[in-house]
């Protein structure tokens, strides 16, 4: 690889660290090309996308983004999953192939900033889809003030019925 092209490589890997909202740096030793190419595609319908990359171009284009404080961990062969707009889709897309293909393994990763371990990544990947959660959240929130109205409909309720029986008595 020229220098040229080295450079041009790095200033994309770094734009790329720095937009992304989660980043899985994986070990894809024995896996065959046809199977890295599936990986790929797999996690293109996810808007995830993979690359293999060379370690010290990770180190370089990791400075100044959130990827610097693990970038002396770029060891081995490194496959890396960014995710630009859903965090939660590269661990659940990575973990959904482990299943089928063993020799992928997750090494760490970034997520929304913060640094995680294949554990991390692995209880990130079986948290529910963000519309299930925000679905709860939501009712959870409605559930006092549907209470509420319904208690203050049962007052004014309770009240008509205390002037309806004060009529009846006094005809």
């Amino acid at each position: 690889m020229n220098k040229e092209r080295k450079v041009k490589e790095i200033a994309d890997l770094h734009e790329n660290f720095s937009k992304a909202k989660a980043v899985i740096f994986t070990d894809f030793s024995g896996l065959k090309v046809e199977e890295i190419n599936d990986l790929r595609r797999k996690l293109k319908t996810v808007s995830v996308n993979y690359r293999v990359i060379k370690n010290t171009l990770a180190q370089r284009a990791s400075e100044g983004t959130n990827l610097e404080t693990i970038r002396n961990k770029f060891i081995g062969p490194l496959g890396v999953a960014i995710s630009f707009t859903d965090p939660v889709a590269a661990p659940k897309a990575l973990t959904d192939f482990m299943k089928e293909k063993e020799m992928l393994k997750i090494k760490f990763g970034v997520v929304e900033g913060k640094t995680v371990d294949a554990k991390e990544i692995k209880a990130i990947a079986d948290l529910p889809p963000k519309e299930v959660i925000l679905s709860t959240l939501l009712g959870g929130l409605q559930s006092p003030s549907r209470k509420l109205a319904g208690l203050l409909y049962q007052l004014i309720a309770r009240f008509g019925y205390v002037l309806e029986a004060v009529r009846d008595k006094k005809q």
